[in-house]
């Protein structure tokens, strides 16, 4: 879901308060940084909010962006998504919601469901540790992805009908 200028506008409340909190000095890129996270419903990788900075700030570095979103995570202003072997995608919106990832693609959505909110944590997760919070992530093929799958398929079997 992309956020309403309401919601992107309590994003960067948040923000500057999470940083003024910690200590932390509230720089012009790191401010662009966010923002370039918090106004996208996409779960942007690093290198997408790289290049969508980089157009605001023609001077920040991919090391940059790298750094200031790990600490920003550190500092729980964002969460990360996804497998941790695959490129990590930030996610601002700290509200409950969960995540439909298209395994072809990587499309990444956001969806409310309130019967996933209410789920009841299982007691063999609670002995693992103090559980803070829950985001289900569903995975599938996006609708985009079918349809070519399916044009790709129809392809095939005229092909071979020749």
């Amino acid at each position: 879901m992309t956020p309403n200028p309401e919601e992107l506008q309590k994003r960067m409340i948040d923000l500057k308060a999470g940083l003024r909190r910690s200590g932390i000095k509230l720089t012009y890129q790191r401010l662009a940084i966010f923002r370039e996270v918090a106004k996208s419903g996409d779960h942007p990788d690093v290198e997408t909010i790289f290049l969508g900075v980089r157009q605001k700030v023609p001077t920040v570095s991919l090391d940059t962006v790298y750094r200031t979103l790990w600490l920003l995570m550190d500092l729980g202003l964002l969460t990360t998504l996804g497998p941790p072997r695959g490129r990590a995608r930030f996610d601002a919106n700290l509200s409950p919601h969960h995540h439909f990832i298209c395994r072809k693609c990587g499309m990444t959505r956001d969806f409310l469901s309130h019967n996933l909110d209410r789920l009841k944590i299982p007691n063999a997760v609670k002995s693992l540790g103090k559980v803070e919070s829950t985001q289900i992530e569903v995975r599938g093929i996006c609708h985009r992805c079918s349809k070519h799958d399916t044009l790709k398929q129809r392809a095939q079997r005229k092909k071979e009908k020749k």
